[in-house]
């Protein structure tokens, strides 16, 4: 991939691999490029979801103002998502071809607009489109793993990812606690409840079109770009890319599990104030915090995963990686069973708070695979998993929460039962050099070349 910017790279103070990749990382560092990059990656992604689940929070109020149906508000959350998957499988091949510094910042200013005009919707068809058009901004994720997978090394790209996106994550949670404290800061100036949660929208769309900006000025996607000037490969074709990331298989069984975590982790987000509000009967703001205690483990949740996975690989290989991802996922599955089976506000809350530590690791051990499925078409390999997150929230919206077919404990219920069947497809991963679940590596060494076309 040849560098976007001509700028003079900066000289790293981490302790750099033959690739320029980071060898260490170090969160609460500055130093460019590498941690720079890092910072100005999440902090841009969690923008994105501020902005994408700055709506929900605010639901029971904008139902009663905009005569939202419960099949409204189900399409809206579906729609949201919808709007992430083709963005998602887009972004891939972008990165590979422009980089993630400039994908990143074009996606999130051309969708900022998009999240400011929520504050001038006035139907039920406003309402689901203009959530499916900020859905789109979600494919930044795909942008922030990309940029991490080019700047550390694969001793801590696990690592690396996890916290990242678990950062970046935390902004559904931020968005569920302080939308309806915004709202009830401007309604305490006698403003009308309908122009209220309007004016506030202004927040989020600010926010995402600064990070964007800050992307631009100060991020550097390649960890050294005159390594890159060396090399005497040509250029890659953006068919070839495409071709070969969608030709393995590793990437859609990814894609599955991934849709089982994340996808899962997104769901939850759109529901669970609504769940707590309306099945306990909370009110707005109490609803918002419990919802954000869900988000807000993403702190140490995704990083976890991330940790996990590096260790695993350490005394396992990838076989511990794979092992390490089916255990985590499978206690997620359980806990989200035995939370739409708790009868009391503390119960829910409590295996609530488990199930969403081991969901995002789980999250956080998947993209720990990811950067060993394919080096060429790694941009590719990360949109089709990133895509099957999206996918797998659009799934379980459609089946368990849209209408009135089933309660919301049960579909929660329900929805943790899938998750642990969609473990199972984990096994039939299998890497030459690293082997499988159950199955011992059948090569010693494999060239590069075939190591990048992989399939």
């Amino acid at each position: 991939m040849e560098p976007s910017s001509p700028r003079k790279p900066h000289l790293s103070s981490l302790p750099l691999d033959s690739e320029n990749k980071a060898t260490e990382f170090h969160p609460f560092s500055t130093s460019p490029p590498h941690m720079l990059a890092f910072h100005l990656a999440w902090l841009s992604l969690f923008s994105c979801f501020f902005s994408t689940f700055s709506i929900p929070p605010l639901i029971p109020i904008m139902r009663q103002n905009l005569n939202l149906s419960a099949a409204d508000v189900g399409a809206a959350g579906t729609a949201a998502f919808f709007g992430s998957i083709f963005s998602r499988l887009a972004m891939g091949p972008v990165c590979d071809l422009v980089g993630p510094r400039i994908a990143s910042a074009a996606l999130s200013l051309i969708t900022a607009p998009i999240v400011l005009a929520t504050a001038f919707i006035s139907s039920p068809t406003s309402f689901i489109l203009v959530r499916f058009l900020i859905g789109f901004c979600l494919a930044n994720f795909v942008a922030n793993q990309f940029w991490m997978s080019s700047l550390f090394s694969t001793s801590v790209v696990g690592l690396a990812n996890g916290f990242a996106a678990g950062w970046a994550n935390m902004g559904a949670g931020v968005a569920q606690l302080t939308m309806p404290l915004l709202y009830s800061f401007v309604k305490s100036f006698n403003v009308p409840e309908n122009t209220a949660w309007r004016v506030i929208f202004v927040v989020p769309a600010t926010f995402q079109a600064i990070t964007a900006i800050m992307v631009l000025i100060y991020g550097q996607e390649l960890p050294c770009k005159e390594s890159i000037k060396v090399s005497n490969k040509p250029k890659e074709n953006f068919l070839r890319l495409l071709f070969n990331g969608l030709m393995n298989y590793r990437g859609w069984i990814l894609g599955l599990i991934y849709g089982c975590c994340f996808g899962v982790e997104m769901t939850m987000d759109n529901i669970v104030a609504q769940y707590f509000y309306y099945r306990f009967g909370v009110n707005l703001q109490v609803a918002g915090t419990i919802a954000a205690c869900f988000g807000l483990t993403n702190w140490f949740a995704r990083p976890m995963g991330g940790v996990v996975s590096d260790q695993m690989a350490k005394l396992f290989g990838v076989r511990g990686r794979l092992w390490g991802l089916w255990a985590v996922l499978t206690v997620a599955g359980l806990l989200c069973v035995l939370m739409g089976r708790a009868n009391s506000v503390g119960g829910s809350i409590g295996v609530m708070c488990m199930f969403s530590v081991f969901v995002q690791a789980a999250s956080g051990l998947t993209f720990g695979i990811v950067p060993f499925v394919s080096k060429r078409s790694l941009g590719v390999i990360s949109g089709m998993t990133g895509s099957g997150g999206t996918v797998g929230a659009v799934v379980t919206q459609m089946l368990l929460f849209s209408g009135d077919k089933f309660s919301t404990q049960t579909s929660i219920s329900v929805m943790g039962l899938m998750m642990i069947i969609c473990t199972l497809p984990i096994s039939l991963i299998y890497f030459p050099q690293g082997g499988g679940m159950f199955c011992t590596p059948s090569e010693t060494s494999i060239d590069e070349e075939d190591y990048s076309l992989l399939v």
